[in-house]
């Protein structure tokens, strides 16, 4: 899923990410710092779909969901890219554990 928040580097600036994990997860990062991460509770993990193009947790981290503002579900600008988002999470994305709900 795509969703638009607020930049953690920048409160001013509003991103659209892919969500990768949530709290719990143990995601296998790709130019983080660290090469596993497990994801603190009250964050996620999001990842653009440019990977060594893209501002996202790779470079800061994992962002607080206080900082989430809404689901994106469209492209509307500019009209040529006009499209609906599908939630697609690439398999290789996948976290590597999950904490049972």
């Amino acid at each position: 899923m795509s969703f638009y928040c607020r930049s953690p580097k920048n409160p001013q600036q509003k991103i659209i990410k892919r969500v990768i994990a949530l709290e719990g997860d143990i995601i296998r990062t790709m130019g983080h710092k660290n090469r596993y991460v497990q994801v603190p509770r009250g964050h996620m993990w999001v990842e653009g779909d440019h990977h060594g193009h893209s501002f996202d947790s790779n470079s800061f981290g994992p962002v607080s969901l206080g900082l989430l503002h809404a689901h994106a579900t469209h492209i509307l600008w500019p009209p040529e890219r006009w499209q609906k988002l599908e939630s697609f999470l690439p398999p290789e994305r996948s976290p590597v554990q999950s904490e049972e709900k």
